[in-house]
């Protein structure tokens, strides 16, 4: 396995569509920081994944450099609908370890479909990427970013907007080509 098969897409995803459309304004400063885990998870079971998220949160309760991991889990919850059902888990991990308002895990996947949308509706792609990921947010840096950026409340909207000015198949394109070596 080369890690970098994997990591690279998610690297170019994160360059390309997350920041370079941004749709979300809080990401270019960590990653210019180089603030940004980028964690290949070699886990093929939920279980194992989940230990692997409990590694994570140690790994950012442990070290304030990192201000975000995204682990990146190629060989398991590749179905979207078992991916979906897995964030309650996750949710309960952090409960379980007393971090639940210490971090927040946000969802991405290459087939992410909101509720009461069809799959290939555009806004979809704001949480779709190369590869299933469980991203790891610190809460308190992300209330003091979003006090600090004026309209936040309209992140969604605009970047619905945006992908829908753009068509489904340019923004299909965009995604497609971060994961082309």
């Amino acid at each position: 396995m080369n890690p970098d098969q994997y990591l690279q897409p998610v690297k170019k995803w994160l360059e390309t569509i997350v920041v370079g459309l941004n749709l979300c304004p809080f990401a270019k400063r960590e990653l210019v920081k180089n603030r940004v885990r980028f964690q290949l998870s070699e886990a093929t079971t939920t279980a194992a994944l989940l230990t692997e998220l409990k590694d994570e949160i140690i790994q950012l309760d442990e070290n304030d450099s990192i201000e975000t991991t995204l682990l990146i889990h190629p060989w398991v919850l590749d179905d979207f609908f078992d991916y979906n059902q897995f964030l309650d888990s996750a949710d309960r991990l952090l409960v379980e370890l007393d971090r639940d308002g210490i971090y927040q895990i946000a969802s991405f996947h290459p087939d992410y479909q909101f509720g009461g949308t069809e799959p290939e509706d555009v806004e979809n792609y704001s949480n779709r990427a190369p590869y299933p990921i469980l991203h790891l947010l610190r809460e308190d840096s992300l209330e003091v970013a979003i006090t600090n950026y004026k309209d936040s409340d309209l992140i969604p909207a605009n970047n619905i907007a945006l992908l829908e000015s753009m068509g489904v198949k340019r923004v299909q394109a965009l995604l497609k080509n971060c994961s082309r070596s």
